[in-house]
């Protein structure tokens, strides 16, 4: 596609007065250099970010200069790291170049923030709750507790949306359209797991999964892989019957590959009214208990596999 010359020279333009920005905050000191003799301008000079870089003076200045010179993604890569970008600004640098940021894995222990928890808190009549990068449930509402059960009464594995659908008796009861759903499921689990491939956590949930259910054990090898999509998903609750909810999925963008689902109840079998109900009887908003909820599918082996619970 060609673009625009107009926005093509105004983006070359600042990508250079951004790149000169980043250089004059550094100091020699903080990028492992020696001051040397007396600087007539602020922060480090345009050869030392190309010595940093490992790319030619000449190139760089014409880089800052705005001159319409086209950077790889090793080069930009490299130029992030001399003039030591965070993450917000190595997105910016490769906006800037017209090319794509490489987005970093995230790692470690995944929190919900207290906003976050506000926010699902305030919304009284749809359920919802936030995943994780494994799909794990990180934070819940109350209406997502009167209509699927107490999250928080499962641990490790088992508080994970994949494993509820193939490991836990009592949510596969839940889904009245089981059969059609879970292989979809896997298919949106696999699309977004590629990108963890090779991880130990997805490693052992997977293997656990496929020791506990002979449909995911089948259906895992067929390398089926879907876009998430908004859906219905109806309901076989055990004190209101059938419920039928709207639901979609939306990114949290702070490159946590944390995901929030809500579920807008729908007028078919009543749904708004029978939720309504189960949010008036707190006896309702729980009725699914520790023991109802964690029970295991038939075919599960007596040991558990389990993880270190994450944070809600």
């Amino acid at each position: 596609m060609n673009r625009d010359p107009v926005s093509a020279k105004a983006r070359c333009f600042e990508l250079g007065s951004f790149l000169r920005s980043r250089r004059e905050r550094l100091t020699p000191a903080e990028v492992g250099l020696t001051n040397g003799f007396r600087r007539r301008t602020p922060g480090l000079r345009r050869e030392e970010v190309a010595l940093l870089a490992g790319v030619g003076t000449t190139w760089y200045t014409w880089l800052e200069q705005g001159r319409e010179v086209r950077a790889s993604m090793e080069v930009l890569s490299a130029l992030a790291d001399a003039l030591r970008l965070d993450v917000s600004e190595r997105r910016h640098l490769f906006a800037l170049s017209d090319r794509a940021a490489p987005d970093a894995l995230p790692t470690g222990p995944e929190q919900v923030e207290a906003s976050l928890q506000r926010m699902l808190d305030s919304l009284t009549g749809q359920p919802a709750y936030v995943t994780g990068r494994r799909w794990d449930v990180l934070a819940w509402n109350q209406a997502a507790v009167a209509v699927f059960g107490d999250y928080g009464a499962l641990q490790g594995d088992e508080r994970n949306l994949i494993h509820l659908v193939f490991g836990n008796a009592r949510h596969r009861r839940l889904l009245t359209d089981w059969e059609e759903l879970a292989p979809v499921s896997l298919a949106m689990f696999r699309a977004d797991s590629a990108r963890y491939a090779g991880d130990p956590d997805f490693d052992r949930l997977i293997t656990a999964l496929q020791q506990v259910s002979t449909e995911f054990r089948s259906w895992w090898p067929k390398h089926d892989v879907v876009a998430r999509l908004s859906n219905i998903k109806r309901i076989q609750h055990p004190r209101k019957g059938r419920m039928v909810f709207e639901y979609t999925s939306f990114a949290v963008t702070d490159g946590s590959d944390r995901k929030l689902t809500l579920y807008t109840p729908l007028q078919e079998q009543k749904t708004v009214e029978k939720l309504e109900a189960l949010l008036r009887k707190n006896g309702d908003a729980t009725a699914l208990t520790v023991d109802s909820m964690s029970k295991p599918c038939p075919n599960i082996r007596a040991e558990k596999i389990r993880q270190e619970e994450p944070t809600p």
